[in-house]
């Protein structure tokens, strides 16, 4: 049987938003290639659950990753624990369903740190330490929305879309580092979030979903870099 070396063993991790759904699946596909992951999460209980179910060296922090000085924080003591950080996945919470024309400043506002400078925040944070040791890779899950506009999701379009771009540029500015920058772009999953949006058809298992960004995260995938992967199913129509 022919097998792949992703070169995950021994890697510190960072995966934001991780006590269930795709964070959570991206974390526990870290945690089985041998990484070290550090998890955060907004409720001490799942978070705590997801701790115990990813073993090893895995610990939690209890924070709100929207918040503007917890990228810092998370990074900071994600390397205070490990040494080093060698793999971030960013990811948070969706915002609120609207269409286009009902957008307010407020919730706009919202989604844009929630979705856009929350992650670029957490990229800033983490260079430094990936430029240090000549490798990195960030992971940004976003939504498949950055592909093909989801008419009610008029906030989510906008900010991930937004992230896409900057994603993109950064991506240039670090391949020579050794870094790469790449968004995954979920469809729908068995998650909560897509539970509170009322969805049917097939839906994807987040376990599967963690095992892309694995490999985005990985040492083969070292020449892919401002891509914007979907894991959607099909859902997708658009060529691009």
């Amino acid at each position: 049987m022919i097998t792949m070396e992703l070169g995950l063993n021994d890697k510190v991790a960072l995966v934001t938003a991780a006590s269930k759904g795709l964070g959570r699946g991206a974390a526990l596909a870290l945690a089985r290639e041998g990484a070290r992951v550090a998890i955060c999460a907004r409720d001490p209980d799942t978070l705590a659950a997801t701790v115990v179910a990813l073993g090893g060296e895995a610990f939690g922090i209890a924070a709100d990753v929207t918040e503007p000085d917890a990228p810092r924080r998370l990074v900071d003591e994600t390397i205070e624990r490990f040494g080093r950080l060698d793999v971030l996945v960013a990811n948070a919470g969706g915002p609120p369903r609207t269409r286009a024309l009902d957008v307010e400043d407020d919730a706009m506002a919202a989604a844009l740190n929630a979705n856009l400078q929350t992650s670029i925040r957490l990229a800033l944070a983490a260079i430094p330490s990936m430029r240090q040791a000549g490798w990195g890779r960030i992971c940004f899950i976003t939504s498949n929305a950055v592909k093909q506009p989801i008419p009610e999701l008029a906030y989510s379009n906008v900010a991930r879309t937004g992230l896409w771009a900057w994603a993109k540029t950064a991506a240039q500015d670090l391949i020579d580092d050794g870094i790469t920058v790449n968004l995954v772009c979920p469809g729908l999953h068995a998650t909560d979030r897509v539970k509170e949006l009322d969805v049917a058809g097939r839906l994807g298992d987040p376990e599967d979903f963690g095992r892309v960004v694995a490999f985005l995260c990985s040492e083969p995938a070292g020449f892919v870099s401002g891509a914007a992967l979907q894991v959607d199913g099909a859902g997708t129509l658009g060529l691009l």
